[in-house]
């Protein structure tokens, strides 16, 4: 029987610090027990194969999948026809407690804004899209508020919300 995998998107202006973020939430939530996944959205379109290595070789050969495997890691490299939506991505993750996301800001999952007064104090989302900010200044917005270093408090929020409620293995 499959189960709802709560899915969190991370999102904020370029440079604010999601990735370090990020980092620290994804630590805090391993120290707990947690399986984590995640999911970089890059608008931009990207490449982690290196021409001439060998996974390259297969995909410009004409693979539609190429999947790279190693006794600690495994790849998969697939040519979509058009964006997979988060669901279809999150459903080849495999066994995992919750997924965060970078990015999605379009997105109709819960977000966490992180935002840095240096950069904007203008958020990119509505108060009603948000489940939390992290900040480096007080924003005006009716959600629980965090540190931009404060792991631990955003971990306690995705608890309370998605993680504690659920029968864990």
């Amino acid at each position: 029987m499959s189960r709802n995998i709560p899915i969190v998107s991370f999102v904020g202006k370029s440079g604010v610090g999601k990735t370090t973020a990020l980092e620290r939430i994804i630590a805090a939530l391993k120290e707990r027990g947690y399986r984590v996944g995640t999911v970089k959205h890059d608008t931009h379109g990207f490449e982690i194969d290196k021409p001439g290595k060998d996974s390259w070789r297969h995909a410009q050969a004409g693979s539609d999948a190429v999947v790279i495997s190693g006794p600690q890691r495994m790849a998969l490299i697939r040519r979509v026809a058009a964006e997979m939506t988060l669901d279809e991505i999150v459903t080849l993750m495999g066994d995992v407690d919750i997924v965060l996301t970078e990015g999605y800001k379009r997105g109709d999952k819960p977000k966490i804004e992180v935002t840095r007064r240096e950069r904007s104090t203008e958020l990119l989302c509505n108060a009603e899209e948000l489940i939390g900010v992290m900040s480096d200044y007080p924003v005006d917005v009716p959600v629980p508020q965090f540190a931009l270093e404060d792991a631990a408090g955003v971990v306690d929020l995705l608890e309370r919300l998605y993680l504690k409620s659920e029968e864990r293995s």
